[in-house]
């Protein structure tokens, strides 16, 4: 699942990325590209002939969530001690610290076991732990 950007040589063409990835190396990598605003499928009709608007008038329009996530970005690289994990790692944590299993985390996201597991393994690397229990307190401890 990657997110690629290809801007032709117009200095006046500006982009807005609708799509349904809302994880924040997908945000940055398409913003990185000279996309001029950043929106999620869900947005509605009037949101978006809105965020052309705005674009249009000097403005780089972002869905609520996804200036969070950018904002969210920002502290954590100005905060080298607290983790780097995405969106969906941390999402996958959270449900680990509710006590769903691997199993009911897959099935509650509609991603694969194997997805699952392949995030809290980068979960475990970035916290540096080497378990759920491990990784759920050292996480939400912050």
């Amino acid at each position: 699942m990657s997110c690629y950007l290809y801007i032709l040589p117009r200095p006046n063409l500006q982009i807005v990325m609708l799509t349904v990835y809302n994880d924040s190396e997908q945000i940055f990598k398409a913003l990185e590209m000279g996309a001029s605003g950043y929106l999620l499928k869900r947005t509605t009709p009037d949101e978006i002939l809105k965020a052309v608007s705005e674009v249009h008038h000097g403005g780089a329009p972002m869905s609520g969530y996804i200036a969070r996530q950018v904002v969210q970005s920002f502290a954590r690289r100005s905060n080298p001690e607290s983790p780097e994990l995405t969106p969906r790692e941390a999402e996958v944590l959270a449900l680990v610290g509710k006590g769903y299993i691997n199993k009911e985390i897959a099935d509650l996201l509609g991603i694969s076991l194997e997805t699952v597991r392949s995030y809290l393994k980068n979960t475990y690397e970035k916290l540096h732990v080497r378990s759920r229990t491990e990784a759920a307190m050292k996480f939400f401890k912050k």
